[in-house]
């Protein structure tokens, strides 16, 4: 090949293809092509590595024993970690006649140590990589404000004054400080009084002047570290419905300012905050219809500004979990409010459902309920109807509180978990999986919390449970072949792979398996999996690995769902591969290749291979 050949071949595989003109010659000056005859040896870890491969041609095989562990191919290279630990930990080997450039270790290493976003890529693990990926190409117009702190944040300064100071005092000193707020020092607790407090409270109270400030004050105040992300800043304001957070130093414990909606809407266009308000002040089922319609542009401005995927189901829960109790507080009569709780099940549960693909909800009763059942079923079928009206298509499966199956009280509802373990069956799996990611969005929820602990109580009690449970977690093939190519439909859905069964299934009902085994009250996929490393059940590293993989995948779901809402497209969980770029189709193997690493994992710690 000539250099020209050779430029454009290297420029082709990230992460060299970030590299100038100069870099990029610099290096293709040091290849040599290396020819190998089928099922030879290249690396083993019997010898020092002394070159890293280019394959132009061919097929290579990195195996432990007889496990083909990966396999690449052209324009794919191994074994940097070789190189850089000087060691092979397993044999890589030709399968059919290859093809290569051989770059030489000592260049290899000196030149890395030269390139600073080589050097970084490299010595990144894959869960590294993965949310670099992620980062980079959904930063390429906008400023990813993930890093940004609350020290970051415009801070207005803080004026605190003690509450016996008169109210004409206090507007004094706020008006001589420019301020839109002072804190009030109380006995044993700080307050705000706002702009807002001084023109209503005293105006409507026909209040006295000479009256202590503490008499407009509101106390309880939520405070956030000036080291915390912004964004989670945002996501304490959401939950409170607060439009003011005290900041204090991370350090001192002194407070450094306050930090108000204004400023953070400098960081924040997705108008998050707004349509939260809009949702808390409408009161008819039109007002909460036009609100919930903003929900698509939420989504649309964080996906857009690099948010990543499971900090976007964050804010899109709240705001679904507010129209939720919205809804039900609006059609549900006051007495079936207090006597049951609504739980919304599955993806909505596990705050993983970003877009409206489907509704899973339920209705728990209490024991002594004492509503008309022709109430509660006019309720039911109501709200199912407006869920549909307000974007939730209707479950294929009919788990909705329109199906009298999910409305029951508590008692009817633990023979129901009872006979779901004891009586196992597909459907019955299917069943307890969607309920034990449920979450409580209205009425009393320890109604849900009390049959959780009915649900752990009996799952503990039977030998066999947890390892027909997790079966269910390799009924999908991993779609991809043994030579790392994709597999991909080739008749209703052509050239594309459902990213669901093939990806996120597994994760998602291995991570339930092992969260339901370990009483892991947490919901979300991603807290069960922290808190089963924090149980020295998953190593840090591989946790992390299967965090970023699975962040990976709902990204790219995220990516291929927006675009076919673009395109008047119906939702669904296939994407095309052959849409991604090289980096992204390099990380969607790496992804699967984690996946299958955790199928591993779990037909180990269940015996999976020992059932029939």
């Amino acid at each position: 090949m000539s250099l020209i050949e050779q430029n454009s071949f290297i420029k082709a595989i990230p992460p060299f293809d970030s590299l100038d003109e100069y870099s990029l010659e610099k290096l293709t000056k040091e290849l040599d092509i290396v020819y190998f005859k089928k099922d030879e040896t290249l690396l083993t870890h019997e010898l020092k590595p002394e070159y890293l491969y280019f394959i132009i041609k061919g097929v290579v095989q990195e195996k432990d024993e007889d496990e083909v562990l990966s396999v690449y191919t052209h324009n794919e290279y191994f074994d940097p970690i070789s190189l850089i630990e000087n060691k092979v930990k397993y044999n890589f080997i030709t399968t059919v006649e290859t093809i290569c450039y051989a770059l030489k270790r000592e260049f290899f290493l000196s030149f890395i140590y030269e390139n600073e976003e080589l050097e970084s890529y490299f010595f990144q693990s894959i869960s590294k990589k993965l949310n670099t990926s992620v980062e980079n190409e959904q930063n390429k117009e906008f400023v990813n404000f993930m890093v940004a702190r609350v020290k970051d944040a415009y801070l207005q300064k803080p004026i605190i004054l003690d509450e016996n100071e008169t109210i004409f005092n206090a507007v004094e000193i706020l008006k001589e400080n420019r301020g839109s707020s002072l804190l009030v020092q109380g006995k044993n607790d700080m307050g705000i009084v706002t702009d807002t407090d001084f023109r209503e409270k005293i105006i409507l109270h026909r209040m006295s002047f000479d009256e202590p400030i503490s008499k407009i004050a509101t106390f309880g105040l939520k405070e956030v570290s000036s080291e915390e992300f912004l964004f989670n800043a945002q996501l304490k304001m959401n939950k409170f419905g607060i439009k003011r957070l005290i900041v204090k130093d991370n350090k001192t414990s002194t407070i450094t300012g306050i930090l108000d909606l204004i400023s953070l809407t400098s960081f924040f266009a997705s108008h998050t905050y707004s349509v939260m308000m809009e949702l808390d002040n409408a009161n008819t089922l039109d007002e909460l219809k036009n609100a919930s319609e903003k929900f698509i542009r939420v989504i649309r401005v964080l996906f857009a500004k690099g948010v990543k995927v499971r900090y976007i189901s964050k804010i899109i829960g709240q705001l679904n979990n507010k129209l939720f109790t919205k809804l039900f507080n609006i059609l549900a009569p006051k007495q079936l409010q207090e006597q049951s709780a609504l739980i919304v099940m599955g993806s909505e549960g596990r705050a993983e459902q970003i877009l409206r693909t489907d509704q899973d909800n339920a209705l728990i009763l209490s024991n002594n309920c004492t509503v008309e059942q022709n109430i509660i079923k006019e309720f039911t079928l109501q709200y199912t109807k407006y869920m549909i009206d307000f974007g939730f298509p209707p479950c294929e499966g009919n788990i909705m509180v329109s199906n009298p199956y999910w409305v029951k009280t508590q008692d009817e509802f633990e023979k129901t978990i009872f006979n779901w373990i004891n009586t196992p069956t597909e459907e019955g799996f299917m069943n307890l999986a969607i309920f034990y990611d449920a979450f409580c969005v209205a009425g009393d929820k320890n109604m849900l919390i009390e049959l959780k602990q009915y649900l752990y109580k009996v799952s503990n009690s039977s030998s066999s449970f947890n390892t027909f449970f997790a079966k269910a977690s390799l009924n999908f093939e991993t779609p991809l072949s043994m030579f790392a190519n994709f597999i991909v439909d080739k008749k209703n859905h052509k050239d594309e792979l459902d990213i669901k069964k093939g990806g996120v299934f597994p994760i998602v009902h291995g991570i339930r398996s092992l969260a339901l085994e370990y009483q892991i009250t947490k919901t979300t996929t991603v807290e069960r999996i922290k808190e089963l490393n924090e149980k020295d059940v998953l190593d840090k590293a591989f946790a992390s690995e299967l965090i970023e993989s699975f962040n990976f995948l709902l990204t790219l779901r995220l990516k291929f769902r927006l675009e076919k809402i673009d395109a008047s497209l119906p939702l669904d969980n296939y994407i095309n591969p052959n849409k991604l770029n090289t980096l992204e189709k390099d990380l969607l193997r790496d992804s699967f290749k984690i996946v299958d690493k955790f199928k591993k994992f779990l037909t180990y710690h269940y015996k999976l291979n020992m059932l029939g």
